[in-house]
């Protein structure tokens, strides 16, 4: 094992008397997928410049392969930042060159792995086609493929799939593992959890600028244990109602009828038993579901209801899915 491509330690950042990274400290070991989870505004994208230097931390240290973010380290490293940003009049495939060629390839490979990316993606026929002429999301497909050109070693990719229709976001998933399988390390964040709970062997999640949780998904989803989702007719406290019977039940933003409450399961006991307490309680039930542990129920267990309520403003969705 080569060294770490990334370890930040202790690493704050203030924006005048607002703090946005809060004594952040991050290893990201070679070869893992990490995914960096939070609510817009968590931190994730100023995490990130400082990590490639962009941005200096006002206190902590970063180092990329062992030293600091520097010309040497940063070519080894595929950044795609969360502001897309082409040359509307350049064609996709000039495009993909232009990048892979301040990466250090010759014009020659440049050219050649411009058309591999583009005959890979489906985009083969639009190699001469501008980049004004494409669609938001087939632009955005291209500004990937020139993050990937040069075959980085370390991939860092800021909302990557933002943007992106349901299909395209499938095959960013499925080039993500195939850059893995290359042997490329992965860090990307993102507001949309299920990406991470299908791609990631270990997470970090933010919230106003703190770490709230770095470990493997098995983690996670044991942090949260067992539970159940129980929908009452509005107005019902189900909590007040469970609490003699020992449940513990927090209030659930899901869509559907009625109030939606999460039911916190002790051990040894199981949904149908939250159920039937429930159901002794004289609780109006106009649902009922055992639960799938799923990351966004682990984050609202981590930071709470405020924090959690971001995270669902900020992927544009009604509920926790």
């Amino acid at each position: 094992m080569g060294l770490p491509p990334l370890v930040m330690s202790h690493v704050t950042k203030r924006f005048g008397a607002f703090t946005a990274v809060s004594d952040l400290s991050l290893d990201v070991p070679e070869g893992a997928i990490i995914g960096f989870l939070g609510p817009n505004g968590a931190g994730k994208s100023t995490s990130l410049r400082m990590a490639l230097g962009v941005m200096q931390p006002d206190s902590g240290s970063v180092s990329l392969f062992g030293r600091p973010p520097e010309i040497a380290t940063l070519k080894r490293v595929g950044f795609l930042p969360e502001e897309r940003g082409l040359y509307k009049k350049m064609t996709t495939r000039a495009t993909i060159e232009h990048f892979a060629r301040l990466k250090g390839l010759s014009a020659r490979d440049a050219r050649a792995r411009a058309i591999e990316l583009l005959d890979m993606s489906g985009l083969s026929e639009f190699k001469t086609t501008r980049i004004s002429k494409l669609s938001k999301g087939m632009a955005q497909k291209v500004q990937i493929l020139s993050t990937l050109a040069h075959r980085p070693d370390f991939l860092i990719l800021d909302e990557p799939f933002s943007g992106l229709d349901p299909v395209n976001q499938q095959v960013l998933e499925d080039l993500i593992r195939a850059e893995h399988d290359r042997g490329a390390t992965i860090l990307f964040s993102t507001h949309v959890m299920e990406h991470a709970e299908r791609l990631c062997d270990r997470i970090v999640m933010m919230a106003r600028g703190r770490k709230v949780f770095d470990g493997t998904l098995d983690e996670a989803f044991n942090a949260l244990g067992q539970g159940a989702r129980i929908a009452v007719s509005e107005g019902f406290d189900l909590a007040a109602a469970l609490a003699p019977k020992g449940f513990e039940a927090h209030r659930a933003p899901d869509k559907g009828p009625g109030d939606a409450w999460r039911i916190s399961l002790r051990p040894g006991t199981g949904a149908q038993d939250a159920l039937r307490a429930a159901i002794e309680a004289g609780a109006p039930i106009v649902g009922f579901a055992p639960e799938e542990a799923r990351l966004r129920d682990v984050f609202v267990s981590l930071v709470g209801e405020a924090d959690a309520a971001a995270l669902i403003e900020s992927t544009g969705e009604g509920a926790i899915a």
